[in-house]
């Protein structure tokens, strides 16, 4: 596993449509493997890819390393239920911001209230860089990930 970027593979993202988003987003670029993960601020909703709430934890795992970068803090992933039982997990810099959401959100709760995941402490890394890949940066990406 990936110690700065928590990855077991280092071309796994982006998950959804990759050729777009490598294409159109800005990339945090993990100076440890190399692995592109969107760290894109989506300006319609004042979020960026980690604040959506993700069908599992492994998939949250994966973004994980950008709340972090980008809250300057080890964020945790956090389970939760909605009223219906379904389950998600969402990403959050601290215990705080978890309260807030579930204060907002009333169909949702927390049962442990404490992550799932966390990588414990705040690093920063050398070598990471955050910008938008050229076209030759993102042919080469996309021919490693089908490897």
């Amino acid at each position: 596993m990936c110690e700065e970027c928590y990855s077991e593979n280092n071309r796994v993202t982006p998950l959804l449509n990759p050729l777009e988003c490598l294409e159109n987003h800005t990339q945090y670029i993990c100076g440890s493997c190399g692995r592109c993960i969107c760290i894109e601020h989506d300006e319609k909703r004042g979020v960026q890819r980690w604040n959506f709430p993700f069908k599992s934890s492994d998939i949250a795992k994966l973004y994980l390393r950008t709340a972090d970068y980008t809250r300057k803090k080890a964020c945790g992933i956090y389970e939760l239920k909605n009223e219906k039982g379904r389950v998600s997990y969402k990403i959050f810099a601290d215990i705080e911001d978890l309260q807030l959401f579930l204060k907002k959100n009333k169909d949702k709760v927390c049962e442990k209230m404490a992550p799932v995941y966390s990588a414990g402490e705040f690093r920063e890394y050398p070598y990471t860089q955050i910008e938008k890949l050229t076209q030759q940066e993102i042919e080469r990406y996309m021919s490693e990930r089908s490897l």
